[in-house]
Parts: C-alpha cells; sequence; structure tokens
C-alpha cells in the first residue's frame, strides 16, 4: 500500500505487512481504544491488555529486533520498519510496549553475545515465549534525571557527584547490590519480569560513571509503585520501580566500565530512537487515514469535504508530511540496523522529525475533523494524545536536538 517508492519490497515483507496490517486494525487498535478509557491502575492486568500480548507474543512480534540465530524473527531492516510502523499505526502504546519488551534480551545480545548464560538466562526464554509471561522494560529514567541521563556532559560549577545517578550499584563479593528507584516514565514497568537498567557505579564521574545491569524483577528487594496515570498511550503501563538491597550477579552488570558505557548508551539511544522514528510514522500514517476517510464521508455546502479544494491542499501538506517522515525513518533504520556503530546523529534526526510529524499530521486531522475530531469515541483525538507524548518520551525532542547541534558543532571542529 505504501511502497511505491520501494519497488524492491519483497513477496515475504509484504506479505509481512498484511499480517501486521490486519492485527494492528483487528486487534491492536480496539484494544487500545478500551484501555484509553479506563483507570491507569487497571491496565496492566485487564483482557484487552493481556490478551494482545499474548497473540503478539505467538506471532513472534515481541522478538522483531532480535537476530534469527537466537530465536528472534531476524528480519531484514525495511520488515523491521514494515512490523513497527504498522504496530505504530495501530496503536503508539501497543508499538512501544511490544518493541521495548526486548530490550533486556537485546542488550544482552548487544553487549554480551560472548556470554552464553546471559544468553541462556534473557535472549532465549523470552524468544522462546509465547504467553506474554516473560516482558522487559528499559529502565532508564529517575525521578531527578531524565534526558540528562543521554545527553548530560557537565558543568563546570556543578560537581559531577550532583548528577550522578539515583539508583546506585555497589560491588560486592560474588555480584554487585542495588538501590535506589527509577521513575514512572519506565514503559512496562508494572508488568516487565527484567529489566535492562541504567545504573551509578561511580558517583565521582556524575553519568558517565554509569553501569548496564540485566536485572531479573522477581528478585527479592524489588517492588513497584502504581501505574502511572497519564493523558496519551494509556494502553501502555508505566511505572515506578524500586530497588532495595536487589542482589544481581557479576557477569548481569554487562557495562562496568567507564570506556564501554558511551558505545553503550549511544548504541541504546539509537536503536531506540530509530525504532521510534518507525512506530511515529505509523502514528502519522493511521492520522492521516482517519482524516482522509472522514473528509470522504462528510458533507459541507452540498458536497463532501474531500471536494473543496481547501480541504485537498491540507490533505496533501499531510501526505508529504507522512511520506517524508517514512523515508527518513526508513533510510536510518537501513543504516543503523546493519552496522556495528550506528548514527546517533541521525537516529536523533529520525526521533525528532517523526514524532514532531506524528504531532503535526493528528492536529491537522483534528481541525480537518472538526468537532467530530475533539469526542472521546474518535480514534483521531486518541492518536493525538498518543502522539503528544513521543516528543518527551526517549529523550525529549528539544533536548536530543540541542545534542545533535553539539555533535554537528563538534564534527566541524
Amino acid at each position: 500500500m505504501y511502497f511505491e517508492l520501494t519497488p524492491e519490497v519483497s513477496p515475504e515483507q509484504e506479505h509481512i505487512r498484511e499480517t501486521v496490517h490486519a492485527f494492528a486494525n483487528d486487534v491492536i487498535r480496539p484494544a487500545a481504544r478500551i484501555l484509553d478509557k479506563l483507570p491507569a491502575e487497571d491496565v496492566p492486568n485487564h483482557p484487552a491488555f493481556r490478551d494482545t500480548l499474548r497473540q503478539a507474543w505467538e506471532m513472534q512480534l515481541h522478538t522483531v529486533l532480535i537476530p534469527e540465530i537466537f530465536g528472534g524473527m531476524g528480519l531484514d531492516p525495511l520488515a523491521t520498519h514494515i512490523v513497527l510502523e504498522e504496530m505504530g499505526r495501530g496503536s503508539a502504546a501497543f508499538a512501544i510496549s511490544i518493541a521495548v519488551a526486548s530490550f533486556p534480551a537485546v542488550g544482552a545480545v548487544l553487549l554480551a553475545t560472548e556470554q552464553e548464560s546471559l544468553i541462556d538466562q534473557f535472549v532465549i526464554p523470552f524468544c522462546n515465549d509465547s504467553k506474554a509471561d516473560v516482558i522487559g522494560c528499559w529502565a532508564i529514567t529517575e525521578p531527578d534525571h531524565g534526558s540528562d541521563w543521554l545527553l548530560y556532559d557537565g558543568l563546570d560549577d556543578v560537581p559531577p557527584e550532583k548528577v550522578a545517578p539515583s539508583l546506585r550499584a555497589k560491588k560486592v563479593d560474588g555480584g554487585w547490590v542495588l538501590n535506589g528507584q527509577k521513575a514512572a516514565w519506565v514503559s512496562n514497568g508494572p508488568v516487565a519480569t527484567h529489566a535492562y537498567c541504567f545504573v551509578g557505579i561511580d558517583p565521582s564521574l556524575g553519568m558517565r560513571g554509569s553501569g548496564i545491569a540485566l536485572v531479573d524483577l522477581r528478585s527479592d528487594g524489588v517492588s513497584r509503585g502504581k501505574p502511572w496515570d497519564k493523558m496519551g498511550q494509556r494502553a501502555l503501563p508505566q511505572g515506578e520501580i524500586y530497588f532495595d538491597n536487589v542482589k544481581v550477579p557479576e557477569e548481569n552488570m554487562i557495562v562496568a566500565d567507564p570506556e564501554l558505557y558511551p558505545f553503550a548508551i549511544d548504541s541504546t539511544l539509537a536503536t531506540a530512537n530509530s525504532a521510534m522514528g518507525a512506530m511515529f510514522t505509523g502514528v502519522a500514517q493511521a492520522a492521516f487515514d482517519e482524516a482522509l476517510v472522514y473528509c470522504k464521508e462528510r458533507v459541507q455546502g452540498g458536497r463532501p469535504l474531500i471536494e473543496h479544494t481547501e480541504v485537498q491542499s491540507q490533505l496533501a501538506a499531510m501526505f508529504r508530511l507522512v511520506e517524508t517522515a517514512r523515508a527518513i525513518s526508513r533510510r536510518v533504520m537501513e543504516y543503523n540496523y546493519q552496522t556495528v556503530t550506528p548514527s546517533l546523529k541521525h537516529a536523533i534526526v529520525s526521533k525528532t522529525f517523526c514524532t514532531d510529524t506524528a504531532c503535526k499530521v493528528a492536529e491537522m486531522a483534528i481541525q480537518l475533523c472538526g468537532g467530530m475530531g475533539l469526542g472521546k469515541e474518535s480514534d483521531i483525538e486518541m492518536i493525538f494524545r498518543d502522539a503528544q507524548m513521543a516528543v518527551v518520551e526517549d529523550g525529549t525532542n528539544h533536548s536530543l536536538s540541542l545534542s545533535l547541534g553539539r555533535m554537528i558543532y563538534q564534527d566541524g571542529e
């Protein structure tokens, strides 16, 4: 349907698109509508959430980012983009939940491939799971730390220990002990069994003294806050995680070297931002699709809205934005998902442009739909709120843009 400019799409890739497209239409979107209206604390155990995840796991969609050799879907970058985009078109909330569920497994593959015990502990069980019993999360955000995890490079008048992570890891015989908490932004926090967890190891180095641990959240000392009540992406459970003397085996601290940490954080962010670009291209497409259907049906001035030239002009502007987002996000994913050192700069471009586009197209869709676009029964209204969340999560677009500008400046020196 959207492959006019990608003539090399194979029959297998087209089949994947058709399959995920149908799943997004028939399962993901209806479930998201139900969950969007519920209190946040009811979402994690509601059948609409659990059944949708189980069906996604049965289809192996949770393994979309994992190579075939470890039991994942093992898709090429274009097919990966297709899956993420189509899930995002169904629901941003479910797309993020399904994708981030793989982060502990992806982290093990990315940073600990040679440690077979970690592959056996985190990757194989996740890929073999068909009931959504194994769910991961990316535990990075903290009450005092958000985008600064990704961007902070220190200020002369601020001691490094003042900006060090709140969740601290202390070395003990045989491993590490974690104490502290993660904030309400943790996607899948209320339901995750495992975490790709960012911790502070050497506070004297500030953020640069961070490490990454793979943590079994069923361990003694782990507790959770209540699910976060938020404006959008309400089908995505998010919430606090507390660590009280939580023991982590030595080998599970997959990044403990300050020299390795910059590569680890850049690779993680590049992977996440590239995925966000794909998913929110789908969100933008969803907003355009809903507006187009409405404009064909709604009559004003004695004829359908779509016959009015001003409406055609607005639809054309929306179409340009969606197609540009798709071109950028596909190009970035094709590069970043098949290279050892991904381009963080271009991943930031993909994330910021595509999420901004989703917001803009959803806003234009509401304008075209008028009062009907504001009603709680409208998919447009839900899509609009979901899109607004995206310019803050995975690094605020403003902060990411500042970081991108600094990278451009440094490259030019």
